[in-house]
């Protein structure tokens, strides 16, 4: 594992080629969320119509350069929101994609099924889906699950960085040890509607209980491999190997911390000093990268590149198959990003890594572009099976945890 820059630079026309006919679908970008914090969602503050650079890692010429063709946009709220506060903020981050799509129409094709995907695809639009991040998001309420579905969430991400009543996260204290009953049934009900099961973020004892309840194939939005670089939001190799089974797809993650063991320790600190400044660690606002800028400037950051990526794709390959892999970036929810994946793109610089590896063309386009897909339609055909068995689902975290 090389984790320095490879030959694939000289693969970028051929990467081109590909991608113009597999596109990227990429499982995860927070632009929502960096438009709520940097311009209050004032589409015309930062209009993504034009050249963002300097100031979003996403843009319409960008999104096009980068040869992206579906993008799950996140509908996320931080964790350290509650209660209907929560689904408030959802909402907005809701109306804020729908408002994306109907101002640039021309380049995002609204996306609730595979068929629009591809459909979208046929018509050279970028295919625009929403996933909800963390099970925060719903209240503890299955009617809210419901609501959101209808609003064309296609997945939720089940736990962000802090545990729920009903869910452990990979990043707090074991709580429940994985998934509650209430989980389970939250589970189940995302199956029945067509609704993704999202494991990033989510603990190995979560990830392995919704590997035990669903009915449907599950996601990773934006994780990578725990065998690659040791940190808790990855995916542990058993897991892994549990995806060839249920039919999921596991997308990795370009965020230098999750993907370069030298990262780990650098990005720790410098969450640190923004929180010693008074500043969330997540903070991506001009105020808190300056801060970041001056602590890099003082401690030199180990930088990703697209071939510490294309490790972890490799490994992933091995240890779940080529048919359960795909891309999650990321973009506007870091504030650091590997060199050569500096932004949305990037996505060619990947692809050809990939291709100087020896990977076939066939594999490369399941990567890009069949996997989320195939796993989309996969869903939706469990939750047509499903919805003919059992209605709607009256369960409450009360009658079900106690």
């Amino acid at each position: 594992m090389s984790g320095e820059p490879g030959p694939g630079v000289g693969r970028l026309g051929e990467a081109l080629d590909l991608l113009a006919e597999f596109p990227v679908a990429d499982g995860h970008n927070d632009l929502p969320w960096a438009l709520r914090v940097k311009a209050g969602y004032d589409l015309d503050r930062l209009d993504i119509a034009a050249d963002q650079t300097g100031h979003l890692h996403t843009d319409l010429p960008r999104l096009r350069a980068g040869g992206v063709g579906a993008q799950f946009w996140s509908v996320y709220v931080r964790s350290d929101m509650a209660g209907d506060d929560a689904v408030s903020a959802t909402l907005e981050q809701i109306d804020c994609v729908d408002r994306l799509l109907a101002r640039h129409a021309a380049d995002l094709a609204p996306a609730l099924t595979a068929d629009d995907m591809e459909t979208a695809r046929a018509e050279g639009r970028i295919a625009s889906l929403k996933g909800a991040e963390g099970g925060h998001s719903i209240n503890d309420s299955l009617a809210t699950l419901r609501a959101l579905y209808a609003l064309g969430v296609r997945y939720m991400t089940l736990t962000h960085n802090d545990n729920i009543a009903w869910a452990d996260s990979a990043t707090d204290e074991p709580g429940v040890g994985g998934l509650s009953a209430f989980g389970r049934e939250v589970v189940r009900e995302m199956n029945r509607l067509g609704m993704l099961v999202d494991l990033s973020h989510v603990a190995a004892t979560t990830m392995r209980d919704a590997l035990e309840t669903t009915e449907a194939p599950v996601i990773f939005s934006h994780s990578s491999s725990r065998a690659v670089c040791d940190h808790p939001r990855n995916i542990p190799d058993d897991v892994l190997e549990r995806l060839p089974a249920n039919g999921g797809v596991a997308m990795a993650t370009f965020v230098p911390k999750f993907i370069l063991p030298a990262a780990v320790e650098w990005t720790a600190r410098a969450d640190e000093n923004l929180r010693a400044h008074g500043f969330h660690h997540l903070d991506t606002t001009p105020e808190a990268m300056r801060l970041h800028a001056a602590f890099e400037e003082a401690n030199p950051r180990p930088v990703a590149t697209a071939a510490t990526v294309a490790d972890h794709l490799d490994h992933m390959r091995e240890a779940a198959g080529v048919d359960h892999i795909g891309i999650g970036g990321d973009f506007d929810g870091t504030a650091f990003t590997p060199a050569g994946l500096d932004d949305v793109a990037g996505y060619p610089n990947l692809v050809a890594e990939l291709l100087s590896r020896g990977w076939a063309h066939t594999d490369v386009a399941k990567v890009t572009w069949r996997n989320a897909v195939r796993v989309l339609r996969d869903a939706e055909a469990v939750a047509r099976e499903a919805s003919s068995r059992r209605g709607p689902s009256t369960a409450t975290l009360a009658s079900l945890d106690g």
